[in-house]
């Protein structure tokens, strides 16, 4: 048997929580004795295939049909459930994400699997499958137990690290297509967001809010933002008042992000916003108001002018870099 990870590409590159989830199967691989295999579908050069290696892999399934270049859930989900119940993996791990979720579902039914979401630890493999999982929007966990066929287990973004290996692993063309009666859905372009670092895989996201007055003044959050290589987000009031884009919208109804640290500035701290920033491994708060709801969930917080503050504050990271 084997470890299988399922493998996300971003056009031609390979998504950075594919990495950790590589990453994750090899320590469970380790553990068990077993090889892992990578799951890639879709066009993409091989030596981002080979890259692969560096992170725990021992061998790449790719099925490159230019079919699967544009993610479709039911084509992909068919093709992984074939590829299950020919490698057959006592472990099915993925990165959580709006493309890998519905498959791991899928996946679960088609196969009489067990599937546990938002984890954020290595299982206990010695006697059973035990692991923890993140729950309410992170402010819990719980430990489950996986019993059930195969177990498939979607790691939450940024709970698990990326480990170095010096494997050269072997590439295997598969040669299966995509069912065309299960397509339906046609892409026939996308426009996504643009930029340095884009919040779904950001470790370290900077976001404003409505206590920096207008869009005007958004300059030393870009250039904070600049100097930590971080994204860009900002509340839902900005965005819903086209300060910004609304694709830098963190929260609840926008997107919800687990960097290694976010900060907040001038971000009062709405129940919808924290729903989608609590599971920040660190959070920064500024602001003026020392009653604003965000400090009760901060690791850190200053109480202060943002606009005094945060200029200072990128004068000491360039000193310190």
């Amino acid at each position: 048997m084997a470890v299988l990870v399922l493998i996300e590409r971003d056009e031609d590159k390979i998504k950075k929580t594919s990495f950790e989830a590589v990453s994750y199967g090899a320590e469970i691989a380790k553990k068990k004795n077993e090889l892992v295999f990578c799951i890639v579908l879709g066009s993409i050069e091989k030596d981002k295939l080979k890259a692969l290696g560096k992170f725990g892999c021992q061998k790449v399934i790719h099925v490159k049909d230019t079919q699967l270049d544009q993610p479709e859930i039911r084509s992909y989900a068919n093709i992984v459930v074939k590829l299950v119940k020919e490698y057959d993996p006592e472990y099915i791990i993925t990165a959580q994400s709006s493309i890998a979720d519905p498959i791991a579902a899928i996946l679960a039914v088609k196969t009489g699997s067990s599937l546990v979401t938002n984890v954020t630890s290595l299982p206990e493999v010695n006697s059973g499958c035990r692991l923890e999982r993140g729950i309410y929007s992170g402010k819990a966990f719980e430990t489950v137990e996986l019993n059930a066929g195969k177990k498939i287990i979607s790691i939450k973004k940024n709970a698990s690290g990326i480990s170095e290996y010096d494997f050269d692993p072997e590439i295997i063309n598969s040669d299966l297509k995509p069912d065309t009666d299960a397509i339906e859905l046609k892409i026939t372009g996308n426009d996504k967001a643009k930029g340095d670092v884009l919040l779904s895989e950001a470790e370290i996201v900077v976001s404003g809010g409505r206590g920096l007055k207008g869009p005007e003044n958004w300059g030393m959050v870009e250039e904070l933002a600049d100097v930590l290589h971080a994204a860009k987000g900002c509340s839902k009031p900005v965005s819903d008042a086209n300060w910004r884009p609304h694709r830098e919208h963190v929260g609840q109804t926008g997107i919800k992000v687990s960097p290694n640290l976010y900060i907040a500035i001038g971000i009062s701290g709405a129940i919808q916003h924290l729903a989608g920033v609590s599971s920040s491994k660190y959070i920064v708060v500024i602001n003026n108001d020392p009653d604003a709801p965000f400090f009760k969930a901060a690791d850190y917080g200053i109480v202060g002018d943002a606009f005094k503050i945060v200029p200072k504050l990128i004068e000491s990271i360039k000193k310190y870099k």
